[in-house]
């Protein structure tokens, strides 16, 4: 039986693929922050008739010591996670800082799956890590020397810029640890509450454009699709969309940028820099 820890499974592509994931018999470890949320999904995901263990556990990613605690829980609970799937994440339509220190948004979407990823490697060998990423990374533009945009803030290039860290993230863990497979994914538009959480014009563009977007079923289809088929087990640091290995952009496929940005979220995580045994 395989068991997928899942980030973001409260809503949008994490509930969707939450639920297809258990229909089709993995053991999931769902995680989200608000704990009405997770135990609602878990029911659901209970009633999807697979037949799997559905475990529940409560995080906010936007802090790294929460992360930790996390990453400590997962560790005392299960022996071997077979997938670990980096979905949580949002875009945040003004800078703000956590209490830790960093720019949510860098903090939830690349920071808090680097940190989970690292603190998992002892249970994820012969694994698969996927992270969800987003056709956005082409309008990111990664400055090592800015990475908490303190210098400006604009929430789509921002947003743009950790998916493009994202795929940075992938492709260097591939590299440094070759028995766990690392892909990551584009969903496409999605139909979810993405954006929503913010007043003002990503609200009413979120809002004005849904008809328009694919369904979170259409858009969780890669993530299950790279969980569990036989087709996609080979892959490794590999960026799909629509269940097809695409060319990311430019900057995404800049190995050299990749190891600097591992370098870097290292030491403001508080990890060695070094190659993991």
């Amino acid at each position: 039986m395989t068991l997928v820890v899942l980030t973001g499974a409260t809503r949008g592509i994490g509930q969707a693929a939450a639920l297809e994931l258990s229909r089709r018999g993995a053991e999931l470890a769902i995680v989200g922050r608000e704990p009405e949320r997770v135990s609602e999904v878990a029911r659901e995901a209970h009633g999807t008739g697979g037949g799997a263990p559905v475990h529940e556990h409560v995080a906010d990613l936007t802090s790294m010591a929460q992360v930790r605690a996390l990453a400590d829980e997962l560790l005392t609970r299960y022996q071997h996670i077979d997938v670990l799937a980096n979905n949580a994440g949002a875009l945040f339509a003004t800078r703000a800082v956590t209490s830790e220190g960093f720019e949510r948004t860098f903090a939830l979407n690349h920071l808090a799956p680097f940190l989970l990823t690292n603190l998992l490697l002892e249970r994820l060998r012969g694994g698969h890590v996927v992270t969800t990423a987003s056709d956005a990374h082409t309008s990111g533009r990664l400055d090592l020397r800015d990475l908490q945009s303190e210098r400006s803030y604009a929430a789509m290039r921002v947003y743009g810029t950790t998916k493009l860290c994202n795929i940075l993230f992938t492709r260097e863990l591939a590299r440094r640890v070759p028995d766990v497979h690392a892909t990551c994914f584009h969903p496409g538009v999605v139909r979810t509450g993405f954006g929503k959480n913010e007043n003002g014009i990503w609200k009413l563009l979120t809002t004005v454009g849904g008809p328009f977007f694919r369904s979170p079923a259409r858009g969780a289809r890669s993530l299950v699709w790279l969980a569990l088929s036989a087709d996609a087990a080979s892959l490794n640091g590999a960026y799909v969309e629509d269940e097809k290995v695409v060319a990311p952009s430019a900057q995404a496929q800049d190995d050299t940028l990749a190891a600097q940005l591992w370098g870097q979220s290292s030491e403001l995580v508080g990890l060695s820099t070094s190659t993991p045994g």
